[in-house]
């Protein structure tokens, strides 16, 4: 795990990105800008591979990136969202693992948290995070801006957080689960794995495995804003 000062540290590690897309275009920046790791180079599936370079560094196809930077001089960072229900980050995750790679983890300076953290490895948790004591982080988690984890909290491998997530004190989230935007979590419950919460949603209790909870959308209101009491009130009008 990856810890500092935001003083963009000395590099130390060199890393191989598999990956194109734009989490992959994030860790470049992130890992440039606030971390001991030098990116030299991007891998991806060859059948993929239309270019011989990446964001300026060389693309190399992931059937042969031994060849080219093999694992007992290079660390490699796997860059996938959470496609599948993070399925294929997971794949790539073991296949790079079976290659020998020591896998990298991201933690952003730019966030609170405490010293007892515990983060597996392959993690990408981007600022503004508050992490209270005594949480712990599984393997291959991607964390969004902004999230509050409570205390004693445990979040398994391979899932995803986007952000501005609540998850409250004493929650366990298995593995394979994605939680969206503004999803709240309360004290004490498990969400299965395999879950997805939908942006927006509260969950008040423990979920079932696979299970897809949905928030309530915003309806459209009967008038329009020309005519509705809020807008047209004269005080509040004169107010502004």
């Amino acid at each position: 795990m990856d810890k500092n000062d935001g003083s963009n540290p000395e590099k130390t590690t060199k890393v191989v990105i598999f990956g194109t897309g734009d989490v992959a275009e994030l860790a470049l920046f992130y890992f440039t800008h606030d971390s001991p790791y030098e990116v030299v180079a991007f891998s991806a599936d060859e059948q993929y591979i239309t270019e011989k370079t990446a964001y300026g560094l060389p693309l190399v196809p992931f059937e042969k990136i031994e060849d080219f930077y093999p694992p007992d001089k290079y660390s490699m960072f796997v860059a996938l969202s959470y496609k599948d229900v993070n399925k294929i980050r997971a794949q790539k995750y073991y296949e790079a693992k079976e290659k020998g790679y020591e896998l990298v983890s991201y933690v952003c300076s730019r966030s609170v948290l405490w010293n007892d953290l515990d983060v597996g490895d392959n993690c990408f948790i981007f600022e503004n995070q508050t992490i209270q004591p005594f949480v712990k982080i599984g393997n291959n988690v991607t964390m969004w801006s902004g999230n509050h984890i409570g205390h004693s909290s445990i979040i398994k491998d391979h899932s995803f957080l986007t952000s501005h997530v609540v998850v409250s004190g004493h929650v366990v989230i298995e593995p394979y689960c994605f939680l969206g935007v503004n999803a709240t979590l309360r004290d004490g419950i498990t969400i299965a794995e395999g879950s997805v919460i939908g942006a927006g949603a509260t969950v008040i209790k423990n979920t079932v495995e696979r299970g897809v909870y949905i928030g309530k959308a915003a309806e459209l209101f009967q008038k329009d804003s020309s005519k509705s009491k809020y807008f047209t009130n004269t005080a509040y009008s004169e107010r502004k």
